[in-house]
């Protein structure tokens, strides 16, 4: 686990520092991912329709739903080495 940790905290660097900015449904991925395995399960109600991009992340988040820290680590870790390809 904590060798999973450590590369999850690693590629979270690194997404910051990609060469090239992803395309929107990529970001909201990573999103996704990250959120679910610091936080767990997305919670709360859904923001109103005035706010696309909270609706966007919320949606995205609540994709992912049910998958434990580490395989949402694992798929974090994942799309950032296939972004730096």
């Amino acid at each position: 686990m904590s060798d999973l940790k450590t590369q999850f905290e690693k590629a979270a660097q690194e997404a910051q520092k990609l060469p090239k900015k992803p395309d929107n449904d990529t970001l909201l991925r990573l999103y996704a991912y990250y959120k679910q395995a610091t936080v767990g399960d997305v919670s709360g109600k859904r923001p109103g329709f005035m706010d696309m991009v909270g609706q966007a992340k919320y949606d995205a988040w609540a994709k992912v739903k049910g998958t434990s820290n580490e395989a949402a680590m694992q798929s974090y870790v994942d799309l950032v080495n296939q972004l730096k390809g």
